[in-house]
């Protein structure tokens, strides 16, 4: 536990924390507001006419109407991008030891590396249990009360919205993991958070347009259902509320963020341990 109040305090003593602690509010109210705008005109019955559209892509629209999906929705507003700080601030868990030219001390320190590695996981892990955190606290009660708007309570009873919520968290924490496994690989700050943000942000949506063209190419609709295997998308996936028709199963998200992250644990551990110490 003192090597993981070390890693927080280090954490804390820098601008970063809160910086990515304000995007996240930011981007958290914008995606709220996204969301209920989108809530309101799925509730209102404002899907449009469905006549020449597909069976099963019209199934998913209606099951998209159910209040239970945009609640679940709008209490884990903010999932996408909160997911990338959270990501950015594992990251720096790792490499601010590089970039500040603390690794020789820290090593010198506690000389068994895997302890350190399994502070910063713990660390990151808790990153991410306070981001999701706040978060909630602030979506939860706008969420409510938009619903409460509606006639239609709060949901927070409903099986399906306390699910999401909480593999929304599960999210959270797995992301501080991928962090750091990151921060493993690249030790260059500026090198890791580049390649990172690129990743996420136009690797999430190249890898959806190149599953939906090779679905449509072959006609193979399963092809489309492997986007699952991208992470952000299998954060996405994780916390519906309510399964979509012809989509995977939420269990099968939070598989395979667990898969990837004990894969990221486990390797970032190896390569800590191996790795001199420049």
């Amino acid at each position: 536990m003192n090597l993981v109040r070390a890693e927080l305090l280090k954490i804390r003593t820098t601008n970063t924390w809160w910086l990515f602690g304000l995007g996240t509010l930011l981007m958290t109210a914008l995606a709220f507001l996204f969301n209920m705008l989108t809530a309101n005109a799925m509730l209102d019955g404002g899907m449009g006419n469905l006549e020449g559209i597909p069976a099963e892509q019209a199934e998913q629209i209606r099951a998209q109407t159910d209040v239970v999906y945009q609640a679940a929705n709008l209490y884990t507003s903010g999932q996408f991008f909160g997911l990338l700080f959270v990501m950015l601030l594992g990251i720096i868990v790792v490499t601010n030891e590089y970039y500040h030219q603390t690794a020789t001390t820290t090593f010198l320190t506690t000389p068994q590396r895997t302890r350190v590695v399994v502070a910063k996981l713990v660390a990151a892990t808790g990153i991410g249990a306070a981001f999701w955190l706040v978060t909630t606290v602030l979506t939860i009660p706008a969420t409510a009360l938009y619903l409460a708007s509606k006639d239609l309570g709060s949901q927070l009873g409903d099986g399906g919205v306390i699910r999401a919520i909480l593999l929304n968290l599960l999210a959270y924490l797995l992301w501080g993991i991928f962090g750091v496994g990151f921060g493993v690989l690249i030790r260059s700050q500026i090198g890791a958070t580049v390649t990172a943000v690129v990743l996420y942000l136009v690797g999430t949506t190249a890898a959806s347009i190149i599953f939906t063209v090779l679905q449509q190419w072959l006609g193979w609709d399963w092809i489309d259902n492997l986007q699952v295997i991208v992470p952000s998308i299998a954060s996405t996936l994780m916390i519906s509320g309510t399964e979509l028709p012809g989509s995977p199963p939420q269990w099968l998200g939070a598989a395979v963020l667990i898969a990837y992250a004990a894969v990221t644990g486990t390797v970032g551990t190896m390569i800590m341990r191996r790795r001199d110490i420049s």
